[in-house]
């Protein structure tokens, strides 16, 4: 992989952007909600958990040539989450290492609004034009519903159980359209 700068995309509705110091807050917020975090962590993360979290989206960009966006609603400016593709290096079987991993995370206040589609929609075209992995997946749990139809609309199928630490998920691939 070849070092990136975090390029901007933009939709009708967001602006998927580079992470700054200024997301420190909503970001810690967003990870401190404990609804946000039931299917992903289950557990709420402390300020300096969400601080690390917030250090390795630019590293991510830097070290692999893709990663995570912040995501700002364009009407109006405010933080709406963090989505994008990563390769957390987990501990994982089967192994998804040098996958890029899909993710999304949205603050309560967004939910219901499409925005994760919307969000999803722009970070896959992104990485079929110029990342051309020619496999991605994401790692779902099967009670989260909302996040398994978004991957549905972006493609993501093939589904296999999987496990996270001893948790069990499921995993979903998508292949990389032929057209793109």
């Amino acid at each position: 992989m070849t070092a990136t700068a975090c390029p901007t995309l933009t939709t009708e509705r967001l602006i998927l952007r580079e992470t700054l110091y200024e997301d420190f807050e909503p970001s810690a917020a967003l990870w401190g909600d404990e609804s946000v975090v039931r299917y992903i962590s289950g557990r709420p993360s402390s300020r300096s958990e969400s601080w690390a979290r917030l250090l390795r989206f630019p590293g991510l960009w830097a070290l692999l040539g893709y990663g995570y966006w912040t995501v700002i609603e364009r009407e109006t400016g405010r933080f709406v989450g963090q989505a994008g593709l990563a390769d957390f290096k987990r501990d994982m079987t089967p192994s998804i290492e040098g996958v890029p991993d899909a993710g999304y995370v949205f603050s309560p206040a967004f939910h219901g609004r499409g925005y994760a589609t919307e969000t999803m929609r722009a970070v896959m075209g992104w990485a079929d034009d110029v990342l051309k992995a020619p496999l991605t997946c994401a790692i779902i749990q099967d009670e989260n519903l909302a996040s398994i139809r978004v991957a549905e609309k972006l493609g993501f199928g093939r589904a296999e159980t999987a496990d996270l630490g001893g948790t069990p998920v499921t995993l979903y691939w998508r292949d990389r359209p032929a057209t793109a």
